[in-house]
């Protein structure tokens, strides 16, 4: 690594970047998770039932999906600047109307709209692959990832103090609120102390909006088949809701979303034709290619990684409550010892890929997630407590390591799609999230720890037979036309 990367704590030059970045990431999620820990009192002001209780928890996560992939288009037509700063700005008075909420409706509807929040995370991925060379940008995003991720961590640590320090009913209301009013105020910070760009380099766009270029016919039909899981994702949120299971939908609101999601689908397939059907009669200039494979198999990654964390995270606490004699108190404390691992392993994994390889590393993380969670199936009350959290650092530390190497792999696909590839590879993580919650519902816990496994043994073998090292160029079309060798070293 070169010197200046290694002075972490200047203030200067593209560390400056990444500092600002990872603080507006975890202000992001802040916000987003700021509810969690403060539920026992919304439920109680509100008297929520379980079912209620449960369908705020999936609404929080559910925009994030298609906003991932509005962020990323966004970010890669705007510039990270202006975006994450919106943000930032909307985000904050989306949280100020969640804590001045008087009905159930108004918190749902409130907490399905700060789902968009979770996107900001592709914002910081794109201007961090624009500030550091390839052969950093994997450990720069897995400080950008980790530390930022910290921020729901934070969220469960301070806000029940200080919902606690303001005191009486509404004390939850001021320490929700407060959050918002930290995400406005950082947004000014934010766009006044970053530049999309290091001074003197080109801010590459895409050619046209609305969809993702791809580069041959192949590539259109695979970008297809990997569009549909996201909207089965959001149908499946949709049954979640439904009569058939929470009871929190009727069957007419039932039918209506499920009738938006496809049309949804459908205007994305139709714009996709619309970017990329010339494909199929023109041949794209070698020069301006890109494997499509990269980011399917980069979206599979995340979603066995990330989507498993986010799934595990919510299950752990009790998983350890009901298989040892311990306190609630401390089956929460264990519980949190999966995402605490986000301070290191991130960083961790995009380090190791930067220095022996994106495919090495990606497959050597997937190996540790399926023995981590192969070995986690067999745990039960026989075991010691300390061996039991021991295996769960050690195979947190794989699930974190290959998000790191995941995000040390998107910048370098396509300059110009940095922000959408990553938009879509975040997606997953969130779209393996709401199945493997589902999955979780009919399943016990062994068997779900098996299911993980399993999946991320599929991936590492497309992963295995797949996946391709990136090229020592990659090139860009200038805006006056003509072609610029990027080197990735």
């Amino acid at each position: 690594m070169s010197e200046q990367a290694f002075r972490f704590f200047s203030f200067q030059g593209r560390t400056r970047i990444l500092h600002l970045s990872w603080v507006a990431f975890f202000i992001s999620f802040l916000v987003w998770f700021n509810h969690a820990p403060l539920m026992s009192a919304i439920r109680e002001q509100f008297g929520l039932t379980t079912s209620e209780v449960n369908t705020l928890l999936l609404l929080n996560v559910a925009l994030t999906i298609p906003a991932r992939i509005l962020i990323g288009m966004a970010v890669d037509a705007l510039g990270p600047r202006r975006v994450y700063s919106l943000v930032l700005v909307l985000s904050g008075i989306l949280c100020l109307a969640f804590a001045m909420a008087d009905s159930f409706a108004q918190l749902a509807v409130t907490r399905f709209l700060l789902g968009f929040v979770g996107a900001g995370f592709v914002v910081g991925i794109r201007l961090i692959s624009e500030w550091y060379p390839a052969r950093e940008v994997g450990f720069a995003e897995g400080i950008y990832g980790g530390w930022g991720n910290f921020g729901a961590a934070f969220a469960a640590l301070s806000l029940p103090s200080l919902a606690l320090a303001f005191g009486g009913d509404d004390g939850w209301r001021y320490a929700v609120g407060s959050t918002g009013v930290i995400a406005i105020l950082y947004a000014g910070v934010f766009y006044h102390q970053v530049r999309d760009t290091p001074k003197g380099s080109t801010y590459f766009k895409p050619k046209k909006g609305g969809a993702m270029e791809v580069t041959s016919k192949g590539d259109f039909l695979l970008y297809g088949v990997m569009n549909l899981p996201l909207f089965l994702a959001l149908a499946l949120i949709v049954w979640q809701l439904s009569p058939a299971r929470l009871g929190l939908l009727g069957d007419v609101t039932s039918f209506v979303l499920y009738g938006v999601v496809l049309v949804m689908a459908v205007v994305q397939f139709l714009r996709i034709w619309q970017v990329n059907g010339h494909v199929f009669t023109e041949t794209v200039p070698e020069f301006d290619r890109y494997p499509f494979k990269q980011v399917a198999l980069l979206n599979l990654v995340y979603m066995a990684a990330f989507g498993s964390e986010l799934a595990v995270v919510s299950m752990l606490p009790l998983f350890f409550l009901d298989t040892f004699d311990i306190t609630p108190l401390m089956a929460g404390a264990l519980g949190g010892t999966f995402a605490l691992m986000n301070l290191i392993a991130r960083p961790g994994g995009g380090y190791i890929a930067d220095r022996f390889g994106r495919k090495f590393t990606t497959g050597l993380m997937l190996c540790g997630i399926c023995v981590g969670y192969g070995v986690m199936s067999r745990i039960d009350g026989s075991w010691p407590l300390p061996l039991a959290v021991a295996l769960v650092v050690v195979c947190s530390l794989f699930v974190q390591g290959a998000c790191g190497s995941v995000y040390a792999s998107v910048p370098l696909v396509k300059r110009r799609l940095t922000g959408q590839v990553a938009g879509m590879t975040g997606a997953y993580g969130n779209v393996g999230g709401v199945v493997f919650l589902v999955v979780l519902a009919v399943v016990t816990p062994a068997q779900f720890f098996l299911v993980l496994g399993g999946i991320a043994f599929l991936i590492l073998l497309l992963v295995s037979i797949f996946m391709e090292e990136p090229g020592p160029q990659t090139s860009e079309v200038m805006p006056d036309g003509t072609v610029r060798m990027i080197e990735v070293p």
